[in-house]
């Protein structure tokens, strides 16, 4: 079964980042314009609040940016630097744990985005247009798997 859940990884890595990204990016598309009920207060952010409006500029951008899978590392990069920014400065102060402080929807964000800063983004990716491959190079992805010499 493992053969099998290998060459599905960068279909499933892409699921995920889809996924993800949409989520992210419905947050701040409700933040910046009151829809899908808004932000908290069921309205939008007024423009140039700190930080709540830039906050949302970067979930709208970042998370269509790891949805479509363009510039995926960096979105993601920035967009985890956000949601660790948000944790600690709007969730941290009211409690220890993010349980306590409403804080569990910044720091799983901002742990998933790290995680797509370092496996990319998948297969599906936007990425792969503009990457250019050396001729004759396989494809990590799909490359066969080779017999390791530590037994499982």
């Amino acid at each position: 079964m493992t053969p099998y859940l290998h060459r599905a990884q960068p279909y499933a890595l892409a699921l995920f980042r889809i996924v993800v990204g949409l989520l992210f990016a419905c947050h701040g598309a409700a933040s910046l314009f009151g829809v899908l009920g808004g932000a908290r207060d069921g309205g939008s952010i007024p423009a140039g609040t700190w930080p709540g409006w830039y906050a949302a500029v970067i979930q709208l951008v970042g998370g269509a940016l790891v949805a479509l899978g363009l510039g995926t590392r960096l979105a993601a990069l920035v967009s985890s630097g956000s949601m660790a920014y948000a944790y600690f400065t709007v969730h941290q102060s009211h409690a220890l744990f993010p349980l306590q402080n409403g804080g569990e929807p910044s720091a799983v964000y901002c742990w998933v985005f790290l995680l797509l800063v370092f496996t990319g983004p998948g297969a599906l990716a936007l990425d792969g247009l503009f990457t250019p491959r050396a001729p004759g190079r396989r494809d990590q992805d799909h490359a066969p798997e080779q017999s390791s010499p530590v037994a499982a």
